[in-house]
C-alpha cells in the first residue's frame, strides 16, 4: 500500500478503498496506481470483505485521469497492458465492486469507475472520456457498448465533452444519485443491500451478467447454468426457503 490510497476494512463485510490525493485531483499518478493495485489485491485476499467500494477524497474530483505530465516526461506511446489496476481486467477479482463517484471522473477516472460493477454518483459529479482532446486513446471504453446506447457512446467518445451525473443516470451508466457529501453513504447502503443476499447466489448472479456480455445467448445460458450448480447444491439454497417459510431472516453460511 502507499499513502496515496487508503484501505478501510469494515466489520460488515465492506472494504472501502479511497484515492487520497485531492490536491492532484486524485489523478492516476504512479503512487496512486501502485496503491490501487495493492488495495485490490488486499480486498481479494480478505475473507471477511465481500464487496468493495472505490471512492476518493474531496468533493471536486473522483479521478481526473492519467498523469499527462508523466506521459510527456516518459514519451509514452501505447500504455503497458498492466499500467492500470482495473477490476476484472488487469486485476483478477471474484467479488462485486461499487464506484462511489464524488466529483469529476474524466478519462482514466471514467475508466476505473466503469470497471466497477455498480456506480453511485454525487449530483455534482461529471463524467467524460476526454482522450480525443489530448490525442490519446480510450480502448478500455469498448465494454460501454453493453452499458449505454450506441449513439450515446459514439457522441461521448467523439466529442470528449463531459456529461452530468443526471445524464449518466439517465443513460444507465450510474445506478444511483446522491447529494454531495452523501455519496459514500449511498454506496454503503447499496453494498449492504447486496450483502443481504446469499453469498454464493450473489457470486453466481454476477458471473451470469458478465457471461451474458461475452457470449451468444445459448452459450451464455449453458455457462450460467454451470455457474449456478454450486449455488443450487449449497446449504444456503435450503436455508433461504426454510427461513422464508419460518418468517425469519436467513442465516447465510456461504456454503
Amino acid at each position: 500500500m502507499t499513502d496515496a490510497v487508503l484501505y478501510q476494512a469494515r466489520e460488515d463485510g465492506i472494504a472501502v478503498i479511497t484515492i487520497d490525493r485531492p490536491d492532484q485531483r486524485n489523478a492516476l499518478s504512479r503512487e496512486v496506481r501502485e496503491g490501487l493495485r495493492a488495495a485490490w489485491a488486499r480486498f481479494e485476499a480478505d475473507d471477511v470483505a465481500r464487496i468493495a467500494i472505490l471512492t476518493a477524497t474531496g468533493d471536486k474530483a473522483f479521478c481526473a485521469g492519467g498523469d499527462l505530465k508523466e506521459m510527456v516526461e516518459t514519451g509514452m506511446a501505447v500504455p503497458p497492458r498492466d499500467m492500470y489496476a482495473l477490476p476484472y481486467d488487469t486485476i483478477e477479482l471474484s467479488k462485486p465492486t461499487i464506484a462511489a463517484v464524488n466529483g469529476v471522473a474524466f478519462a482514466g477516472g471514467w475508466m476505473i469507475a466503469q470497471a466497477c460493477d455498480l456506480c453511485v454518483a454525487s449530483t455534482n459529479a461529471k463524467f467524460a472520456i476526454t482522450e480525443v482532446k489530448v490525442g490519446r486513446g480510450s480502448p478500455w471504453a469498448a465494454p460501454l457498448i453493453h452499458m449505454i446506447p450506441q449513439r450515446v457512446f459514439m457522441e461521448i467518445v467523439l466529442t470528449g465533452k463531459p456529461i452530468t451525473a443526471a445524464r449518466a443516470y439517465e443513460i444507465g451508466l450510474v445506478n444511483r444519485l446522491a447529494e454531495p457529501g452523501a455519496v459514500l453513504d449511498a454506496a454503503i447502503e447499496l453494498a449492504l443491500e447486496v450483502l443481504e443476499g446469499a453469498p454464493l447466489s450473489v457470486k453466481a448472479a454476477r458471473e451470469t451478467v458478465m457471461l451474458s456480455t461475452e457470449m451468444g445467448r445459448s452459450a451464455a445460458l449453458a455457462a450460467a447454468r454451470a455457474a449456478h450448480e454450486l449455488t443450487y447444491n449449497s446449504h444456503d439454497a435450503q436455508e433461504g426457503p426454510r427461513a422464508f417459510a419460518e418468517k425469519r431472516k436467513p442465516e447465510w453460511q456461504g456454503r
